[in-house]
């Protein structure tokens, strides 16, 4: 299991490191997941001592939304002189994960029934 949790760290290190030379807009640990994710489908399958290791991980997961409220409480009133914008965005970019979804769930269903 500590192996797999390795590998979720070089991942994500991998990921700040190529983010940092190549200065990406993208934040590194999301690369870093993109990177665990192309391992993954070549490899076919999710090992069970990673799927052990990545669940130890998403159950401690709420306390990463702890600094995030802490921010939020504090910056309260710059966020509500950006209520527009703000709002706008979490409205456009939640309809359209909702639609990227729904498509990828039917071509998925779909490939399921063709295969």
């Amino acid at each position: 299991m500590l192996g797999y949790l390795t590998l979720i760290f070089l991942c994500q290190l991998l990921g700040e490191l190529v983010v940092g030379a190549l200065a990406w807009p993208v934040p590194g640990p999301v690369l870093g997941m993109v990177l665990l994710f192309v391992f993954l489908a070549l490899r076919g399958a999710v090992p069970e001592g990673l799927s052990q290791s990545a669940g130890g991980l998403q159950k401690a997961m709420s306390l990463l939304f702890v600094p995030a409220g802490t921010g939020v409480m504090l910056h309260f009133r710059l966020l509500g002189e950006a209520l527009l914008p703000l709002g706008l965005g979490l409205l456009i970019s939640t309809v359209a994960t909702i639609a990227v979804t729904g498509l990828v769930m039917s071509w998925l269903s779909r490939e399921r029934a063709d295969g």
